[in-house]
């Protein structure tokens, strides 16, 4: 994968991560992306989309969490849905909610 915004990101770094601040870290980007669309940036709000999807890929490519693609690959689906047509009914304020456990479990 070539990265584009994260460029100083290596994927030996990303996946010395453990699965959790990986997750950490995609909540970040997502989060980012909420405040920028409350904001009314979109195109703030676009870069930090892709980030965030750059970040899940990465964290596909990962061989420790290949026992969790289904999870992951469905949390990808669902936030791509969220983001461009939203038919499964997500909200800013439960996606904030799904990150928010692992941003906790990153810091304990």
């Amino acid at each position: 994968m070539n990265l584009v915004y994260h460029k100083n990101l290596s994927q030996e770094r990303w996946f010395s991560m453990r699965l959790v601040e990986q997750m950490a870290n995609i909540g970040s980007e997502v989060e980012r992306t909420i405040i920028w669309k409350n904001k009314g940036d979109k195109q703030y709000q676009k870069l930090a989309f892709e980030r965030a999807l750059e970040l899940i890929d990465l964290t596909l490519e990962d061989p420790k969490n290949r026992m969790r693609l289904k999870e992951l690959c469905r949390m990808r689906e669902m936030l791509v849905d969220w983001y461009f047509n939203n038919r499964y009914r997500s909200t800013d304020t439960s996606w904030q909610k799904y990150f928010y456990a692992f941003n906790y479990a990153a810091r304990i």
